[in-house]
């Protein structure tokens, strides 16, 4: 442990005198195509649902509370309660939570819950129905005040675990298993489903929703953010861009996690390089054709896409540290 403890102190007085960049060139990149088309279908679907609502839970990623909470959700958040489910807090950095929550507040967001996306084992969604039930039972319920079930609506941009949290509730609640499809890639809900119901006493249902993204993501890095925590379609920004940032990030942060795990000498600033050594320490490599003046010949290259993949993959899991991008 005290070996670990000097070889981290080592790399930041390395890093002290290393040159890191200051800003990401993020070129001229068009984000108008990372808002498929099946999201408008989505949106209207739940703007149709809204009546038979009471109150609405918004999913969000912890690492991103600000960056990338969809505007065209804030009409449908102000007509009805409204709980801010901040999910994934196991991989946050919540040293800084109250800020968090004070710039939350600004926004007229009150009432926030953070939960582990490893909900079966998480004690704060049992948190989740005692303050929907306050919620709604302190709120007008307009045309539905003679039902006396609570219907909640799900909502947020895709893959911050909608639908993982719909089955914890569940597991809780009813002690019964999977109601909604859960995956590691956004998309996997397509359509606003029929009611799941989460709890008997009250009787409480959910209604899972699709993840829906700002047709118009309002700056690049905002974009980014959300497609290094996984809820863009890698293909459609590029997995080098992202595992780029995602080293511009990391070196900034002074998370120098991925130095010992990939075998580095030192923090690096240069992506070729970390991806290199990604792909050499865990044999990542591809067959290729070069054509020289004697003819073509095969040769062995580091698999840069694998490495990347692996680099962004393991940010994800939490296994390069807790980080705040907000």
């Amino acid at each position: 442990m005290k070996k670990r403890g000097l070889k981290m102190r080592l790399q930041r007085v390395l890093c002290s005198a290393a040159k890191f960049r200051d800003v990401f060139d993020f070129g001229k990149r068009d984000v108008a195509h990372w808002f498929p088309g099946h999201m408008a279908k989505g949106l209207k679907q739940m703007r149709a649902s809204l009546k038979k609502v009471d109150c609405i839970i918004e999913i969000h990623d912890a690492r991103i509370p600000l960056s990338g909470r969809n505007p065209l959700f804030q009409e449908s958040l102000h007509i009805r309660p409204h709980l801010l489910v901040l999910n994934k807090m196991d991989l946050a950095d919540l040293s800084n939570k109250q800020r968090i929550l004070g710039q939350l507040e600004k926004k007229e967001v009150r009432h926030v819950v953070f939960t582990d996306c490893l909900l079966q084992r998480g004690e704060q969604v049992k948190k989740v129905v005692p303050l929907v039930t306050e919620l709604i039972e302190n709120s007008p319920r307009f045309h539905r005040a003679e039902d006396m079930d609570y219907c909640v609506m799900v909502i947020g941009v895709p893959n911050v675990g909608k639908s993982s949290l719909i089955n914890a509730i569940r597991r809780i609640h009813l002690k019964k298993g999977k109601a909604s499809r859960v995956g590691g890639e956004p998309g996997i809900t397509r359509a606003v489903l029929t009611k799941i119901q989460v709890c008997e006493r009250p009787a409480v249902y959910l209604l899972d929703t699709p993840g829906v993204l700002p047709p118009r993501i309002e700056n690049i890095e905002t974009g980014m953010k959300l497609a290094l925590c996984g809820t863009i379609l890698d293909h459609l920004v590029g997995e080098d861009i992202i595992a780029d940032y995602l080293l511009y990030t990391l070196n900034r942060m002074e998370k120098f996690g991925y130095v010992e795990k990939y075998g580095l000498e030192e923090p690096c600033d240069d992506i070729q390089h970390v991806l290199k050594q990604i792909a050499v320490k865990l044999g990542k490599t591809q067959r290729v054709k070069a054509i020289t003046g004697v003819g073509n010949i095969t040769i062995t290259m580091p698999n840069y896409s694998a490495a990347a993949y692996h680099f962004l993959r393991a940010f994800r899991k939490g296994d390069l540290g807790r980080v705040m991008l907000d």
